[in-house]
């Protein structure tokens, strides 16, 4: 049982949730402050009208809330990981660097992974139906941009783009999970997350440019070669730079938000110090660890100038 769990685990690489779930959790936290500025200026009704789950009234009501949330991210993310697998086993087979995967290993059935898939979509949708009713309204919409990045590098180069606005959906859907309506401030943490992603997920894929063509896949380095592809990354980057320090401005954020902003800033010029065209040694280097870092010691910081 217990190697069971770890292959489904590994399936859907949940080490990489570490991305995106630190900007949900800087979501729902803004959205938490600003429910309790509201509380304070007696405009509950403003907030809490489309909402079946009255956390502000409830001792362990933000606990729940904050779960629900969070089994949103585990099984929305689950889903669609679990998708891509199935849906690109049998190009996986075909690729040396990932046919140690689950699926073309033997180690999961195509069939279990297609129904881990369903059951996660299903816990998604239910766990979004006990938050608010805009949430569940717009569960289906957030399944299909997750799911349907898996058919888009068969006609698209901009996938790498598509899976961006996937993991974009997570502060903004947090922060709407509290409130139940659109802000600036979470929509400019997701535009960092969408270029951010997209920017390291073209970094990523240089390591496959020669099989992709060879499968008639589209990605960026495909369609521009590595040299141009580290250029569009770079430019992502700069453009989710420039959203970081606009938020800070924005926000009259102090000195821990611009600590956390140096970091993160500063991984992503390290990321493209150690990749270029003709030396992908560390390609791993830059997608995990540099990415990992910037995402947790950045939403550490947010949240030290949130609460203090």
């Amino acid at each position: 049982m217990a190697q069971k769990v770890k292959d489904y685990l590994s399936l859907i690489k949940f080490s990489h949730t570490i991305f995106a779930l630190p900007f949900a959790i800087i979501g729902f936290v803004l959205g938490a402050v600003e429910y309790q500025k509201l509380s304070a200026l007696n405009a509950l009704q403003q907030v809490g009208a489309n909402s079946p789950l009255k956390w502000q009234d409830k001792e362990y009501g933000l606990v729940f809330l904050f779960a629900l949330v969070l089994g949103c991210m585990i099984f929305a993310r689950s889903a669609a990981m679990a998708f891509n697998r199935y849906l690109d086993r049998n190009i996986d087979i075909k690729n040396p660097r990932t046919a140690v995967r689950e699926i073309p290993a033997g180690v999961i059935s195509a069939k279990n992974a297609l129904a881990f898939t369903i059951i996660s979509c299903l816990l998604f949708i239910t766990c979004t139906f006990f938050i608010n009713r805009i949430c569940f309204y717009l569960s289906p919409v957030a399944l299909f941009v997750i799911l349907f990045y898996s058919y888009t590098k068969r006609f698209t180069a901009l996938c790498h783009l598509v899976l961006g606005l996937g993991l974009s959906l997570a502060p903004i859907g947090a922060y709407l999970a509290v409130i139940g309506s659109f802000a600036v401030l979470p929509i400019l943490f997701s535009v960092v997350v969408l270029c951010w992603v997209s920017g390291f997920d073209i970094i990523y894929a240089l390591q496959d440019e020669e099989f992709d063509a060879s499968q008639k896949l589209h990605s960026i380095p495909v369609m521009l070669g590595k040299k141009r592809a580290l250029g569009l990354s770079t430019l992502l980057h700069i453009i989710a730079a420039f959203c970081i320090v606009s938020i800070g401005v924005l926000s009259d954020f102090g000195l821990w938000y611009w600590c956390g902003a140096l970091v993160f800033m500063g991984m992503l010029y390290y990321q493209h110090s150690i990749v270029s065209p003709t030396d992908l040694r560390r390609v791993n280097v830059a997608f995990m660890t540099a990415n990992g870092i910037a995402s947790v010691v950045f939403a550490a910081f947010v949240l030290m100038e949130i609460f203090f």
